[in-house]
């Protein structure tokens, strides 16, 4: 353990971390490769990759990859293989968001399940015959598997569908000595919510602060931070379950962790 380092040392370790050309996928890199990994970064955008290659350093590499081709996907790891020597870990974090709810097209439901689900499945499955004992396999969820919510569908099915597959894998891959865990964020920092948001972080925490009790949105970084702890020794006794990163907001119900009298208290305030 490098004495200087706070968190795991994942110092040795290879990393492939699907959709990392931004957003999320890019601080779960970079929180890899502080962490001592060496990381494959994938995605579509060259000119992203190779920058945040860059950025990272030696220990970083840039793979431009379509996931929903298994042929690409197969040389995604051969690359990574070559250049680092191996691999230890992957991270299924690509995803898209295109969702109208029950209006959405059957080219929507194939498109967006095809990145959010069946490449993350198809990407274990290449990925698990070269992963050593001890390797793992991070699916990245989301609260919105976990709930309802009108006017969405697509998005909600394919996390949902995420977490089932964790566990389905992590039972059938345990005897290999590979562990696969979900990590699932709620409201984060990042390319969509900064949209909303109109990049304006404050705005963000005031309107996340109504979902989540801990009373702001999340960071990247401590997304990160918890697939790092997911990956490493310290979670060596964990599989099949789900690491919920959401500052609190899956223990709230639909009344937002507010007592029923309070809800009254406030009808009477609105009415006056």
């Amino acid at each position: 353990m490098n004495a200087n380092r706070m968190g795991p040392d994942l110092s040795g370790k290879t990393a492939i971390v699907t959709g990392s050309t931004q957003g999320l996928g890019a601080d779960i890199a970079r929180g890899l490769v502080a962490a001592g990994a060496s990381v494959m970064l994938v995605g579509r955008s060259r000119e992203a990759g190779e920058a945040l290659a860059r950025e990272l350093g030696e220990r970083a590499r840039f793979s431009a990859t379509d996931i929903g081709h298994d042929d690409q996907i197969q040389d995604c790891i051969a690359r990574t293989r070559e250049a680092f020597g191996g691999l230890d870990i992957l991270v299924n974090n690509a995803c898209q968001y295109a969702d109208q709810g029950l209006a959405s097209s059957r080219e929507q439901w194939h498109a967006t399940l095809d990145t959010n689900l069946i490449s993350a499945a198809m990407f274990t499955q290449f990925a698990a015959p070269v992963l050593p004992r001890g390797g793992v396999v991070i699916n990245m969820g989301s609260t919105g598997g976990k709930f309802g919510a009108a006017g969405r569908a697509i998005y909600p099915a394919s996390k949902a569908a995420l977490l089932q597959i964790t566990r389905n894998f992590a039972v059938e891959l345990a005897p290999a000595g590979i562990r696969v865990l979900a990590v699932s964020p709620a409201w984060t920092w990042s390319p969509s919510v900064e949209g909303l948001a109109q990049g304006d972080r404050a705005v963000a925490d005031a309107v996340g602060a109504h979902f989540h009790p801990l009373g702001r949105v999340g960071g990247g970084e401590e997304i990160a931070a918890v697939v790092c702890f997911a990956c490493s020794p310290a979670a060596s006794w964990m599989t099949g379950v789900d690491l919920p990163v959401d500052g609190g907001f899956s223990v709230l119900g639909p009344d937002q962790g507010i007592s029923p009298r309070a809800w009254f208290a406030r009808l009477a305030q609105d009415s006056r």
